[in-house]
Order: C-alpha cells, then sequence, then structure tokens
C-alpha cells in the first residue's frame, strides 16, 4: 500500500510555512496530496484559480506532489484517493487545540485515517494567511511570506 497524505487546506493565499511543511512531508511519504477546500460557507480573498495556479506553480518540480480541489468531508477525499494520512502543520498552542479537535472528529468518522502533525519551522511560527491578506488587503509587500516566483496581483480595493 502506498504512503498517501492529504494536506487540506484553502491556501488564501499558499504561504512559505505551507511550502516547508509539504516539502519536509516528502520525505515521509511517497505522495502528497495539496487539497484545496471549498467551503461554501466561507468566502475567499484570491480567487480558487490563482489559488490554484500558485500551488501548482510552486510544486511544478517535485514528482511527489499534487494538487486538488475538493468540497466535502476531508476523510471521504482520503478515502477517494486511498490515503490514509491527513498531514496538518502547527505553529502554536491554539493552532494544536483547534486541529486535535479536528482530528478526533475525524477519527471518529474514519479510524483508519490517522492525522499527523508536524511542527512549523521557527521562522513560520507567527506566519499565518490571515496576517498575509490583512498585509496585501493595506497594500503591503507580502513577497517575504509567499513562496518565490509567485505573481501577486494588486490588491482590489481597501
Amino acid at each position: 500500500m502506498s504512503r498517501i497524505a492529504v494536506f487540506p487546506g484553502s491556501f488564501d493565499p499558499v504561504t512559505r510555512g505551507h511550502e516547508a511543511i509539504v516539502r519536509r512531508a516528502l520525505g515521509m511519504f511517497e505522495q502528497v496530496v495539496v487539497a484545496i477546500g471549498q467551503n461554501t460557507g466561507k468566502s475567499y480573498y484570491f480567487p480558487l484559480q490563482l489559488r490554484q495556479e500558485w500551488l501548482s506553480q510552486v510544486f511544478a518540480r517535485d514528482a511527489g506532489v499534487s494538487t486538488l480541489v475538493y468540497s466535502g468531508l476531508t476523510v471521504e477525499l482520503c478515502r477517494s484517493l486511498g490515503a490514509r494520512y491527513i498531514l496538518r502543520g502547527l505553529r502554536t498552542a491554539a493552532d494544536f487545540e483547534f486541529e486535535r479537535t479536528i482530528a478526533q472528529v475525524n477519527r471518529q468518522l474514519a479510524p483508519e485515517i490517522e492525522t499527523l502533525f508536524l511542527l512549523s519551522s521557527p521562522e513560520f511560527d507567527a506566519l499565518n494567511s490571515s496576517l498575509v491578506r490583512e498585509i496585501h488587503r493595506f497594500g503591503g509587500d507580502i513577497s517575504a511570506f509567499v513562496p518565490e516566483g509567485l505573481s501577486i496581483p494588486p490588491p482590489t480595493g481597501q
């Protein structure tokens, strides 16, 4: 059985922290599926197509990484892909509390699927997509927080 991990998120936008987690996970899994979740109850800052393009660009040279868009339960996506692992990154104790709750529910829904947590690298502990969006919204330069080479559109309004 192949070792496939799903790394779910909105990636709104993808950050250097996301990139680092995926690259570290490549040493543990044959395949890492970066899955952009679509939550109908949530509004997104960057368009889905742009987020998909960014992820494809960031991991274009990584044979073990694929990207896709999904809606519904992450455990159902895992089952459909034959993935037995959900990968999550942790920056803070607050992240752990939030992620632990989701992992426990997922475990009840799908006991055959394990959630694995990777601690962020120290340089990314303060980095999150919400902060990056806020900087961008007000015209700040986010290039230090997102993977190199991404084409970032100008803010649409303040």
